[in-house]
């Protein structure tokens, strides 16, 4: 009888060793490689040239100067729209981007507003940079007040995610600036 307790104690013993713990794992997310950065000009019929990632697609088929420049690898789109302008509507066009990028305003955490401006190429303009799950994460608009209005906004396409988006945010928002930078109107017969 001894011997088949210390058996059974035995086989319990190695059975309940044999046990994993388990503990849940936390979510984690996918590794993103981010290429070293490198630009080209887009120069076109349209009346601006500008820089723009070598590794993004841009889809300039669209009518009057309005394009898009896609990141298949991270899901995410830049819609650029251009407007010919007199300077009295100036003022109304500004507006309206200003109410475009605060409807993001509601989910965003912070906002940093980024005054921009060019005297010697006369572009002008402001960013807005919004900081948590908003549907666009950067916006901004370009003028030299008399002619023209250039306005961008940052698409993902799928749900804002600020903690597993936030590298890819910031290595679009540094090309987004380069564009900025790099702008230029382009009047008749140049380019």
């Amino acid at each position: 009888m001894m011997k088949v307790l210390v058996s059974l104690f035995v086989i319990s013993v190695l059975l309940y060793s044999c046990e994993e713990t388990y503990s849940p794992k936390p979510s984690g997310f996918h590794r993103i490689d981010l290429n070293k950065k490198s630009y080209q000009t887009y120069e076109a019929d349209c009346p601006f040239s500008f820089d723009y990632p070598v590794e993004s697609l841009l889809d300039d088929k669209q009518e009057n100067c309005w394009m898009n420049i896609h990141y298949p690898q991270f899901g995410s789109t830049i819609h650029l729209s251009y407007v010919p302008i007199d300077s009295s509507e100036l003022a109304k066009h500004i507006e309206d981007s200003r109410k475009l990028a605060m409807k993001h305003l509601v989910k965003a955490n912070d906002i940093k507003e980024v005054l921009f401006q060019n005297k010697d190429s006369k572009v002008y303009g402001l960013s807005y940079d919004f900081e948590g799950n908003t549907a666009s994460n950067y916006q901004f608009f370009l003028t030299d007040s008399n002619n023209h209005f250039f306005r961008g906004a940052m698409y993902f396409n799928m749900a804002p995610n600020a903690d597993s988006l936030g590298p890819v945010i910031d290595y679009i928002k540094l090309d987004l600036e380069k564009l900025i930078e790099s702008f230029k109107w382009v009047e008749d017969g140049e380019g």
